[in-house]
Order: C-alpha cells, then structure tokens, then sequence
C-alpha cells in the first residue's frame, strides 16, 4: 500500500508540474536587476527606469504583504541577462531550490491550506491512537485510552483515491496549461510592442523627406527626389514628437493594465515630465488613455514629409498595436471560465481532506503511524502549489515587467531617431555604393 501511495504522489506531482516554476524560485533577492537598455542619452529627458529582483524580499522587517501574496506579486517581474542563464543551468540549483524552499512565496501563500489538511492528519492518527491503542517510545503497546463502546477507529480504503487521482491530474495540468497559456500570449503581445515600436521609428527617420510629385514608382529607383531641402532642427522635432509618442502609447498601455493604486500617480509624473502641459493633460483626462496616445501618435505621423505610400505602412504598425491592446484588454477583462477553476480547487480540496483517512493503515510500519502527517503536509504543499502557480499565472499583468519594457522601448526610439540625416547622400562614399550597384546589376 506504501508504495503504491508514493506511485501515485509522484505521477501526479510529475504530470501536473509547470514547466515554467523556476521563474518563481528566489533568485537572489539582494541583488537587483536593471532592465534597462543602458543610460538615456545624455540629450533625452530624464526617464524612470525600474530595478527589478526575483522572489519577495529577504528584509525580515519587510511587512508580510510584501513577503507574500498581492504585494510580493511586483518581486516576480522577472528579466533574464546571459549571466542568469549561467546561474540558472548550473548544477547546484536543486541545491539552491531546496534552501529557498522556505522563502517561496507560493507556499507561504497556500498556508493556511496546508495547515488545515495537517490538522485532519492529525486529528485522525491522535483519535485512532486514543481508541486503538499506541506503542510507547521502548515499544511497549498500550491499551486504548478511550474505551467506550461507541468509540472506533475512522479510516477510509485507499483505493477511491487512487482510482481518481488520474482525473485529479489531468485537472490540474489543463488548468497549469491553460494559465502559463494566458501568461505567454501577454508576454508575446509586449513583444509585437517592442517590435513594432522600433520597426515604426526606423522607417518614420529613413524616409524623413523622402518625397515627390510621383505616384509612387519613384520607389523602384535608387532614391527619391526631395521636393524642399531638409531643415535639421524641424526633422528633429517632428521625429522626436514620433519617438514621444510612441513612448507615450505603450506607457498609457502599462497604466491601463496595472492596478491603479500601483501605477496611476507614477504615471501622470512621468507623462507630465516627458510632454508638453496639454499633450499630458489630454492623455490623463482620457477615458480610454492608450487610444488617445495612439491618436496623438498617428497625428505626428501625419506631419512627416513623406509618399503617402510610405506613410501607410508606417501606420500599418498602428493597427498592430490596436490588436496587442486589445488582446491584453481581453486576458484582463476573461478569467478562465470560473466554473472550472472553482472545480478544480473543490476537487483538489476535498480529496486532500479526505486523504489522511486514507493514510493511517498504510503508514503502519512507522512508530504508531506517525509518517502519515509530515506525508500528508508534503502531499499538500506540492499539490496545492501546482493550483497556486495556475492561479497567479492566470492574470499575467502583474508579474510581467511592463515597466521595463516601457523604459526599453522609450530609448530604444529616442536613440534611432538620433540616427536622422546619417548614411544619406554622405559625398564619395555614396558614389562608391553607386558604382558597387552598378557593378553588380548584371549579376541580379
């Protein structure tokens, strides 16, 4: 029977384990992460960045709601450098996995849980000793303490559990699966943003002034004929209100999709110290803040000197960004429908419950039985961690480093619009590419 119990615990435990657990394992909480590209240019305003640690903090005097649970939520924002992949592949994690085991924040936070199937364990192994007897520590037996007729020992087979603990699986690994799901498909839409963002500003600086009376054939050529001389100081501008506003979008989006008490008074700082008093005061007042950054955004492209043509695919990126807040909009606003998490959780609940009655005969080779409560503890931390990882995976927002991703794609377009006028019409060297063009167009 013992070994069939221990079967079943780590097929179960094996099935419904995540793949992606080691982003909630204490990394080395004192030592924080800048997720920051590097410094801003020294030209660029100066802009918040956010230094991030995995796992809750060591600091015993921090308050137990940064320890765990909401407030420990801002610790697993989690960014990954090459030196951190190192540390993460190295052969003394399980080491470290087993050490931090006591500061993991999903554990703490299923507690109370843990503490109440502990509490039935023991109960039924301190009842069955005081009405079936015990053995003292020289291994002498004693007759039962409680001797009355109606008094019995509480047990249940062991087979009902074994037979539904498949189930129980599966359960639980639809529901892992679906969570990291939710939580892949966010992360991957920040992405499309990164992407994008750039993509955006690079062709907005290429094509600055690139323009003619054509319908659009000018493209085949060489390069295209520029209806004014450029003024420098206008490019700069107009090219930095795109870069600006870009910015603005996707740090409207963080706002949009974080907790208000967490992120609405950094917001409005940092817009209002980035924008002029009306552009900030526009977007603050905004029912709907992300569109009307994306509106003031399509505004600024409107104003570069360029073929239409050229403008249409700049705004194409737009369109990409109305669809990644629009997805994020509905992981937000779309739980996994409630009533199969509500199952599940019953489901798992009930059958640790139920389990310690279970337990008593089959840890019978132990002192008076004793093994069935630290097995039964051990059994709920690992079963009831499987639900609370899908439950904190389910709404992603709060553990992605939107923050940082904001500050990233902030200098990464402050810095390509810093590139406009270079490679362009730069003397001989230009005409060296000319005559390698010319040289090669046989071969094409």
């Amino acid at each position: 029977m013992i070994h069939r119990w221990s079967a079943a615990v780590v097929m179960l435990a094996a099935i419904g384990a995540p793949s992606g657990t080691n982003a909630f394992v204490s990394r080395c909480p004192s030592s924080p992460i800048s997720i920051a590209a590097g410094p801003p240019p020294p030209s660029s305003p100066l802009r918040r960045t956010t230094a991030l640690c995995m796992g809750p903090p060591i600091d015993p005097s921090a308050p137990i709601t940064e320890r765990a649970g909401e407030g420990s939520r801002k610790y697993r924002r989690t960014v990954y450098t090459h030196k951190d992949w190192v540390k993460h592949r190295s052969s003394d994690r399980f080491v470290r996995n087993i050490q931090t085991l006591f500061n993991s924040g999903i554990y703490k936070q299923i507690s109370s849980e843990v503490f109440i199937t502990t509490g039935v364990a023991v109960f039924v192994w301190a009842w069955n000793l005081l009405v079936g007897g015990y053995q003292d520590f020289s291994g002498v037996m004693h007759d039962p303490i409680i001797r009355e007729s109606w008094a019995m020992m509480i047990g249940l087979p062991l087979t009902p559990f074994t037979i539904v603990s498949n189930a129980l699986g599966l359960l639980l690994v639809f529901r892992t699966n679906s969570s990291y799901g939710r939580w892949d498909e966010a992360r991957k839409f920040w992405g499309l943003n990164i992407n994008h963002t750039r993509d955006l500003n690079r062709m907005a600086t290429a094509w600055y002034g690139n323009q003619s009376e054509w319908d659009g054939t000018e493209f085949m050529e060489p390069s295209t004929v520029a209806l004014a001389p450029i003024d420098p100081a206008e490019r700069q501008y107009l090219l930095g209100q795109v870069s600006l506003f870009t910015w603005a979008f996707v740090r409207s989006m963080k706002r949009h999709l974080s907790p208000p008490e967490e992120d609405e008074a950094d917001f409005c700082e940092e817009i209002r110290a980035r924008l002029s008093p009306s552009q900030a005061e526009a977007i603050i007042a905004a029912g709907h803040r992300p569109n009307r950054a994306l509106y003031d955004l399509s505004v600024a492209i409107e104003k570069l000197p360029m073929h239409f043509v050229r403008k249409n695919a700049i705004n194409t990126n737009l369109s990409i960004f109305e669809d990644t807040l629009g997805g994020c909009e509905r992981l937000l606003s779309s739980p996994v429908p409630l009533f199969y998490s509500r199952h599940t959780a019953r489901f798992l609940s009930t059958w640790l419950l139920l389990l310690p009655f279970a337990m008593y005969d089959p840890f019978k080779g132990s002192w008076n039985h004793i093994a069935e409560i630290p097995a039964i503890a051990l059994a709920s931390v690992f079963l009831f961690g499987i639900e609370e990882l899908a439950t904190q995976l389910e709404e992603p927002f709060t553990i992605l480093p939107m923050q940082g991703f904001c500050d990233k794609i902030g200098m990464w377009c402050d810095e390509i619009v810093s590139w406009a006028g270079q490679g362009q019409d730069q003397g001989d060297s230009a005409d060296v590419v000319r005559q390698n063009l010319d040289a090669m167009a046989p071969m094409r």
